[in-house]
């Protein structure tokens, strides 16, 4: 088989993978092609007030890479043109972003629900402690990464002390009526601490929900597994602990032609800080844009054109395939 690579921003060489891609999709008679656009993903900087080791946009307090008010002007004009059913809304901590209010109440004016990508411990800077009546009042769907329902492995991937500050961010949202069934959705994510795939999403749910409620209290709705994806700073983590071969043949060897068709990438676009349009958040932080042939910034955006589009793919996407596959929604295909 060839042997694929991709160049990797801020890495020393390129991803290497025991497999191409595209041979193994074609070899079970697939393409890598999206359908309509449903989900509009924004990305609004990676400016973040943690620095956690798997975070594939390499994210942390020292960047600076934060969403204008011009382009987040230019989402909200396409919102408005083209009614999104979903408008996704990450970072970084997209809360740190000055335009991140006006996002979110816009959007839910004009119609679309609205997930935030919400790391809890944001919760606790200054200026952000209404977050949860601020989530309530605009019915903001909160999906907010957990490592762990133990405090060791938690502040082992996001740093000391993190865990307690989560735990009193749910308890927070929790009082506010999010992960209560009352229609405030609060979903976790998963992602393993170390070079392995996740376990099973519907076994991994229903242990965080047992014991974050025996030990704390806490509820949430659903608990989404994601794969470590062999970017930015889990790729150098792979190779300072010499697991980056190891790794990425893991993922080719559980590749699942059945997660092909919830693939994120077939019904998602995804927006960067300065406008530029992307197949997925994974394609974003590697600088791998849409196809040269569509419309290459969110002001340009014609949702005829990207329908059917060809999506551009690399050696990460083993990561999305492994398994049970990967999304932003956990896993794609269900037990």
């Amino acid at each position: 088989m060839s042997r694929q690579t991709l160049p990797v921003i801020g890495g020393d060489a390129p991803l290497r993978a025991p497999a191409d891609f595209g041979e193994k999709l074609a070899a079970h008679g697939l393409s890598p092609r999206a359908a309509g656009v449903e989900v509009l993903q924004v990305n609004v900087g990676k400016l973040c007030n943690q620095a956690c080791k798997h975070c594939h946009v390499d994210a942390s307090p020292r960047r600076t890479e934060v969403m204008p008010a011009e382009v987040a002007e230019q989402v909200l004009e396409a919102v408005r043109r083209f009614r999104f059913p979903v408008v996704d809304i990450t970072g970084g901590a997209p809360e740190l972003n000055p335009n991140f209010r006006r996002l979110v109440t816009e959007s839910r004016r004009l119609g679309s629900r609205v997930m935030v990508r919400h790391n809890l411990t944001v919760m606790f800077e200054p200026g952000q402690e209404d977050l949860p009546e601020f989530f309530r009042g605009h019915s903001v769907e909160v999906v907010s990464s957990l490592p762990y329902y133990l405090g060791r492995q938690t502040d082992a991937q996001r740093g000391p002390g993190v865990f307690d500050k989560s735990i009193e961010a749910l308890k927070r949202l929790n009082a506010a009526g999010y992960g209560r069934g009352d229609g405030l959705t609060l979903d976790l994510v998963y992602n393993p601490v170390g070079a392995f795939l996740p376990p099973p999403q519907g076994s991994v749910e229903a242990d965080f929900k047992r014991e974050l409620l025996a030990r704390h209290g806490v509820t949430f709705d659903r608990l989404y597994t994601i794969t470590n994806m062999p970017i930015r700073r889990f790729l150098e983590y792979l190779r300072r602990s010499g697991n980056e071969e190891r790794y990425m043949r893991r993922l080719v060897d559980a590749f699942n032609p059945a997660a092909v068709e919830g693939l994120m990438c077939r019904t998602t676009l995804s927006v960067d800080w300065t406008g530029r349009l992307y197949d997925c958040d994974f394609n974003q932080m590697l600088g791998l844009g849409v196809d040269g042939s569509l419309p290459q910034t969110v002001a340009e955006f014609d949702p005829e054109r990207f329908e059917g589009r060809m999506v551009a793919t690399g050696a990460h996407c083993f990561g999305c395939t492994a398994g049970a596959g990967s999304s932003c929604g956990g896993a794609v295909v269900k037990s």
